[in-house]
């Protein structure tokens, strides 16, 4: 798809309020699924849903990275049903983002800047993908400090827990950015329970 047919595609989608599954990974079999709430001059948000179609936290995607965009596929019409059961018994969303964006105003604002605002001034833990691992690997932490270039992220490493490790990334590199939602919980788990860290 072209940018220009891949920012229609979004745009039809946040008029309709239809879920669309968006490509910015290296392979097909890896993919965002949601509702698209704004798209800027860079970047799209989206309401997220994990496998189990209930809401799993906004995602902001960085147009050029996108390679596709699809709306009305099998997987999205299995996708409905199984949001109608999580509905049905309560577990749709379990994180209250319905009720915080529709307190929300991301129309005519630069998202990334917002989102990351907004991690910081709630003390949010967030989870950013860099263009430099396009998807191979992301950083789950919480922003130290953020300037106009770039920002400096306190992350975890899984497979090493001997310290929270710093990383400067610049916002040009942000390929993606979630927050608020299922990853962002864990994170912040994570950073209370072994470095206690305040989030």
């Amino acid at each position: 798809m072209s940018p220009t047919e891949i920012k229609e595609a979004l745009l039809l989608s946040q008029q309709n309020g239809t879920l669309v599954e968006v490509y910015n990974f290296a392979d097909d079999d890896t993919f965002n699924v949601g509702f698209v709430l704004a798209t800027d001059q860079s970047f799209t948000l989206l309401l997220t849903l994990d496998w189990d179609a209930k809401i799993n936290g906004l995602t902001a995607i960085r147009l050029t990275s996108i390679r596709q965009v699809r709306a009305q596929t099998d997987y999205l019409t299995t996708v409905a049903y199984k949001s109608q059961v999580a509905q049905a018994h309560g577990y749709f969303d379990i994180w209250g983002l319905e009720a915080y964006v529709a307190t929300q105003d991301y129309q005519h604002k630069p998202l990334l800047l917002t989102l990351l605002h907004d991690a910081v001034d709630h003390h949010l833990p967030v989870v950013i993908g860099t263009a430099k691992y396009k998807g191979r690997d992301d950083f789950e932490g919480i922003i130290h400090q953020l300037g106009t270039i770039k920002l400096t992220l306190h992350y975890y490493n899984e497979h090493d827990l001997s310290s929270l490790w710093e990383y400067e990334i610049l916002l040009a590199q942000i390929d993606y950015l979630r927050l608020r939602g299922s990853q962002g919980a864990t994170t912040a788990a994570i950073l209370r329970g072994i470095f206690a860290t305040s989030v």
